[in-house]
């Protein structure tokens, strides 16, 4: 019976910085806070991201957790890969995928740049139904 309603997904777009902070052809950690929150989420409202500027105002943001079981992953910039500690998924820095048990690339966000500044699409959760490859 309830099938038929519709939830309205909490969706916001969030500042992550100045472009500055995100040099070409670099790739960056940047975190915000998640505005729906609960007083008593603490750190967890910290939502970290993958920030990859390709050049100018082109970028990449990808969602720091391996598409294998969700363990967090890192970018060693002298290899340019991102690769997970828990099982040995690796990524290019395109995030595809490059080896090891994850079944897809990494998960892309939706970003824009508006005054000078990078723009996150927040609240949107990775799913296997929103990746392309999925």
């Amino acid at each position: 019976m309830f099938s038929s309603f519709r939830y309205k997904t909490l969706q916001e777009w969030i500042q992550l910085g100045p472009l500055a902070n995100f040099p070409e052809g670099q790739t960056r950690l940047a975190t915000y806070r998640n505005p729906f929150t609960s007083p008593w989420d603490g750190s967890t409202a910290d939502i970290p991201r993958w920030v990859r500027r390709l050049d100018g105002e082109q970028f990449q943001v990808f969602a720091i957790n391996c598409t294998h079981l969700g363990c967090p992953v890192r970018w060693f910039q002298e290899s340019g890969l991102f690769m997970c500690p828990c099982h040995g998924g690796v990524y290019y820095a395109d995030g595809s995928r490059a080896s090891g048990p994850p079944p897809r690339g990494l998960f892309e966000y939706e970003y824009k740049v508006q005054n000078g500044h990078l723009w996150v699409l927040g609240g949107q959760l990775p799913t296997l139904s929103s990746h392309p490859e999925a």
